[in-house]
């Protein structure tokens, strides 16, 4: 073993601890995507490349809900797009803490970027520096969860029930306020920035509706965080 093999299993371990209840909440979430896609007329090879290549739960959904023939090549364009707008800050915010990583390395982070490795990621860059053993790591192992769960709920199909009647599809929301919370040191900066964000998203999905309360809420929180900073305050 070399020197540099050690920190980076270390790297990888602590990755794998981070994720797990993000992997665990991912299994009946991707067994109901899968149960609902192969309803919709997809096979299992489909829903596995769909899963593989997309990579994005709640884009991928939302897909479902306008899956028919002929298929709204617009619509499902459109409403995806509003959806993922919110990796475009993420990434922004995510790109100073992967100097470390090679081009490859960087384009491949940001290929499986999801809300919950780019929190975790977030989380650990306040304590130490991002590495390509964490990070990637950490990604790479959820892609490949989202992946094989969507494909046995494909597979498995109608004998599965529906998930959400025992809350798992409240499993990644409240996965995520914990991260967002874990995130929070500043409490009135952050108070402000997340409650302005939350009440714009409510407002424009009650109002106009589903995607656009995705793009609404990420737009006020960036300019709520631009509105409050001050040099050198904590978030």
């Amino acid at each position: 073993m070399t020197i540099t093999d050690a920190p980076t299993r270390s790297e990888f371990r602590d990755a794998l601890t981070d994720i797990a209840p993000a992997l665990l909440a991912g299994m009946p979430m991707g067994l109901l995507f899968g149960a609902l896609a192969g309803a919709k007329g997809m096979s299992p090879l489909e829903v596995l490349m769909m899963s593989s290549l997309v990579f994005a739960g709640g884009a991928q959904f939302a897909a479902l809900g306008l899956w028919q023939a002929p298929l709204p090549i617009l619509a499902l364009v459109i409403s995806t797009a509003l959806i993922n707008a919110r990796h475009i800050l993420m990434s922004v915010s995510l790109a100073p803490k992967l100097r470390r990583f090679t081009m490859p390395g960087r384009l491949l982070g940001f290929a499986l970027m999801a809300d919950e490795n780019w929190a975790l990621a977030e989380r650990r860059a306040t304590n130490r520096p991002l590495t390509p053993g964490y990070y990637l790591g950490m990604a790479v192992v959820f892609w490949a969860n989202w992946v094989l769960w969507s494909f046995m709920g494909a597979l498995l199909g109608p004998t599965l029930g529906d998930p959400s009647r025992f809350g798992a599809d409240f499993a990644f929301v409240a996965i995520f306020i914990g991260l967002v919370v874990a995130l929070c040191k500043g409490r009135r900066r952050s108070f402000g920035i997340v409650t302005t964000s939350a009440a714009a998203a409510a407002l424009v999905h009650v109002v106009i509706g589903s995607p656009w309360h995705v793009l609404a809420g990420a737009l006020a929180g960036t300019a709520a965080a631009a509105v409050l900073h001050r040099p050198g305050a904590p978030r």
